[in-house]
Formats: C-alpha cells, structure tokens, sequence
C-alpha cells in the first residue's frame, strides 16, 4: 500500500533510538522529509545519517519540548528549512516515571516531572504547529502513549497517570482541529523489545519466578493475545498509517499496538 508520504514534512520529536528511531526511518522509507526534534542533538545524528541515505532530508533542531520557547524556536527553524510547510508532527518524546513506587510513594517533584514530559511536551508541540496545518487546511498529528494510559497500573501511578492525560489531550484537540482537516490520534504501545526490555522486566521476571532470561521473555508475551512482544517496528508501522491519508477518517482513536492486551 502506498502511504502516500512522499514529500511530506515530518517533525518528529524524541528520534533518537527505539520506537523514535524507528518511526523516523519509516517516513524516510517512505519518502517523507524529516526535521527532528531532541535535546541530545549528538545521539540523534546517527538517525538522520541514515535518513539522507534513504535519499530525503533529515535536519536536527535542538528542543526541550516541555518549554514553550524551545518549541517555539525549533517549529521556526521548521518554517525556515522547509518553507513553512508541517504536514505531520509526531511526538515520540516522554519518560517513564518513577518505577516500583506507590501512589502515596511518589513525590510531588517526580510526579510533576513525568507530566510537564508526557503531557506538556506534546502540548506545547501541538500548539506551536496549529497555526501552519491550519493555513494547509490539512495535517496530521499522532502521539505515542501507551498502554498503561488505557487499564491503569499499580506503582506506576505517575506515569500511567500523564498517558491518560495525553489520551485527553489527543481527544480534544481532535474535536478543535477537525473542522481544519487536521486529524489527532494516539498510538499505545505495550511492552516494546529492546534494552529496556531485556536488561530490565526480563531479568526482573526471571529472577522474581527463578527462570532463565528466554523463559522470562516466553512467560510474559503470554501475557498477550498474540503471545509476542511488539517491535519498535510495529509501532512505527501504525504511526505511519495514522500519518497518511489512508487514515484521511481517522481521528480522537487510541490505537493500542500490543499485541492484544489492553483491549481485551
């Protein structure tokens, strides 16, 4: 199927390794132009090297997405690079949160933290493209939650916490931009393979229920429909088709992509 990306401008926040990397290779792939948003400029190189050898244009802008003049000053570099065209905006960028604590457990410094990250920052993205993808008449705009966001988690409560909050936000904006042809939508992931995956829930498993490593990782996919842990790939293989205008009736959705967790 063709997305029909090809020459579109693609900002991508958080690009720098796993489900961001992966997402923004799968626009180069695809043809689409990439302006790339982080704060370690250095660690997202790597990334868009590999984006100009897919034969588009990858330029990085330095951003902290949770301040409003970061974002400001990135979304004009933007305009300047690509002659004031965003056609998408993808954001990647958010954190974790405090790990193994309670609700009552968690300060109020982590917890403004991981929201002013996972809540703010797309806000502050989202506000700063509006006025471009409303001059087009057109855009699309996806973030990535998760899908802790979608059944709550026990000593995870920050960070479950902000994913809700981003699925709020992708609503309503939803509900405003529709009428100005931009569609909002969030993708869920679950469990993701890669380091965090296997240097940490892996080992965490196999040591709380004296497994080896590969049981570890067997007895949790079973956790799941499918019975497998989702790819960076799989991710970005649904942020892209929300991007595109295969997706031209899509919009306000939570797309978990976990391999049948939170849904069931």
């Amino acid at each position: 199927m063709d997305l029909e990306l090809k020459e579109k401008i693609a900002v991508v926040t958080g690009p720098a390794k796993g489900m961001g990397a992966a997402i923004s290779l799968g626009f180069a792939a695809e043809g689409a132009h990439l302006a790339l948003l982080g704060r370690d400029t250095a660690a997202i190189e790597p990334v868009a090297e590999a984006a100009r050898r897919l034969g588009v244009q990858a330029h990085i802008l330095p951003c902290d997405v949770t301040s409003a003049d970061a974002v400001d000053a990135a979304i004009g570099g933007v305009h300047n690079l690509f002659g004031g065209r965003i056609d998408i905006l993808v954001n990647v960028a958010g954190g974790t949160g405090p790990i193994g604590k309670t609700g009552a457990e968690t300060t109020s410094a982590e917890f403004d933290e991981i929201v002013q990250l996972n809540m703010r920052g797309p806000f502050n993205t989202i506000r700063a493209v509006v006025p471009t993808m409303r001059a087009q008449r057109s855009g699309k705009i996806v973030n990535v939650g998760g899908t802790f966001g979608m059944r709550g988690r026990a000593m995870r409560l920050a960070y479950s916490s902000s994913k809700w909050g981003l699925r709020g936000l992708t609503k309503s904006f939803a509900l405003e931009l529709g009428p100005d042809n931009i569609n909002v939508n969030l993708v869920a992931p679950g469990m993701v393979d890669g380091p965090r995956f296997r240097t940490k829930v892996v080992p965490q498993v196999a040591a709380q229920h004296g497994l080896t490593e590969d049981e570890a990782a067997a007895r949790h996919a079973q956790d799941y429909a499918l019975q497998r842990i989702s790819t960076d790939e799989d991710i970005a293989a649904a942020t892209l088709f929300l991007a595109s205008e295969r997706a031209r009736q899509i919009t306000g959705v939570d797309l978990p992509v976990d391999g049948g967790w939170a849904s069931l």
